[in-house]
């Protein structure tokens, strides 16, 4: 029971932060303000991070609660490109919607110059085992090419997604990332298309 406790804890922090990250920017954002906004104690926020630098490592968390949303509202007859490109959409509505450019920019840039875990290459991630699972059905299905291995998929997939979102930090979120992945998914995913 503690445990599940302590997930709770550190989720209310993790929800709170970037909640107070997106309205009132990461340098305007106190630790302070997080412990308030979450309703925890400072020994709880100091137990889970050394500082508000290490909360930018738990955007993935974030997106993994959303894709957690989204298990449920996945159709198993769906094409499977068809749910890779909804997924997709829905990440990216997440982000248009709720962390700025400058956020995204950050973690991206800590994940870059980390010399220890990579958040999001984590493979235990919920983002991973769900692309697993739509994959590995995919191909069992015969909807996708079968010359491919499962992984070499994802990460084609989970590559593709972070040069979207990588561009859009670099252009400073000028465009809606929702509409230009709306463009250019299908088009990455028809690659990955089983011959007819």
């Amino acid at each position: 029971m503690p445990r599940k406790s302590g997930r709770n804890t550190k989720g209310k922090i993790v929800s709170a932060a970037w909640k107070l990250f997106y309205e009132q920017g990461y340098e305007n954002t106190t630790v302070e303000d997080i412990i308030f906004e979450s309703g925890t104690s400072k020994g709880s926020f100091y137990h889970y991070f050394s500082g508000k630098d290490a909360l930018l490592g738990t955007l993935s968390m974030i997106f993994d609660e959303k894709y957690e949303l989204l298990k449920s509202q996945l159709s198993p007859e769906a094409n499977v490109i068809d749910t890779l490109i909804f997924l997709n959409h829905e990440l990216f509505t997440m982000i248009d919607n709720s962390i700025s450019f400058e956020l995204l920019s950050r973690l991206l840039s800590s994940q870059i110059i980390t010399h220890g875990e990579k958040h999001l290459l984590d493979k235990n991630r919920t983002y991973f085992r769900l692309l697993t699972q739509i994959v590995r059905d995919g191909q069992q299905r015969g909807q996708l090419r079968s010359d491919m291995t499962v992984n070499e998929i994802i990460r084609g997939y989970a590559m593709f997604e972070r040069a979207l979102m990588y561009d859009w930090c670099l252009t400073s979120g000028e465009y809606s990332l929702t509409k230009y992945a709306e463009q250019m998914m299908p088009m990455f995913l028809n690659g990955f298309r089983a011959a007819k």
